[in-house]
């Protein structure tokens, strides 16, 4: 086995589009790699200096949207251009935008899949940014993207996962196996 040292290569990487709004109210959305579930209600997602960082000092309500294939350009595109400098920059990506339900944030119907979210803490606040962690509120899904049994379909959602060793994003794939049930074979 060779070694690399130690690199963020925790992998698979969720891209998560952070929707939040700026202080004159306009839309805004960032790129976050480093999020995950952090108990059975609740995300936690590494947020750095950002727009959206003042967004949510000011109000800490959020959705998470989970990119895929089709949104990958414009999802890109939010984590490489910043709202500091481009207060408008959600009108480039051609999503459309509705107020959420639920959160005091957009909601960028678009995607497949969003989480509505609320601040519960932040952790390690410093200059550099902090650990959110917060209690999903609530969670949307595009009826494209169930299944018959009406639940979410995860594999016709076609999500993306970054990928930090080549700096790209890969298409997750199809069911390879049955989750509490295929290790039984083990026994």
């Amino acid at each position: 086995m060779k070694n690399f040292g130690q690199k963020a290569w925790m992998l698979p990487q969720p891209v998560l589009i952070i929707g939040t709004y700026n202080s004159d109210g306009t839309p805004n959305a960032m790129n976050a790699a480093w999020g995950g579930q952090w108990d059975a209600k609740e995300i936690v997602v590494s947020i750095g200096v950002h727009a959206t960082t003042e967004n949510l000092n000011r109000c800490g309500d959020f959705t998470v949207a989970f990119a895929n294939k089709n949104t990958m350009v414009a999802a890109d595109f939010v984590g490489i251009v910043s709202a500091k400098s481009h207060p408008h920059k959600i009108e480039n990506t051609g999503w459309k935008t509705l107020k959420s339900e639920n959160v005091n944030a957009p909601v960028f119907a678009d995607f497949p899949m969003t989480l509505e979210c609320r601040i519960i803490r932040k952790i390690d606040e410093s200059a550099e940014g902090y650990y959110v962690v917060a209690e999903i509120i609530n969670i949307l899904v595009d009826e494209n993207y169930l299944a018959a049994d009406g639940k979410p379909d995860v594999e016709k959602m076609g999500l993306i996962t970054y990928d930090p060793v080549h700096h790209g994003y890969i298409e997750l794939g199809s069911r390879v196996g049955n989750a509490f049930s295929d290790g039984k074979k083990l026994k």
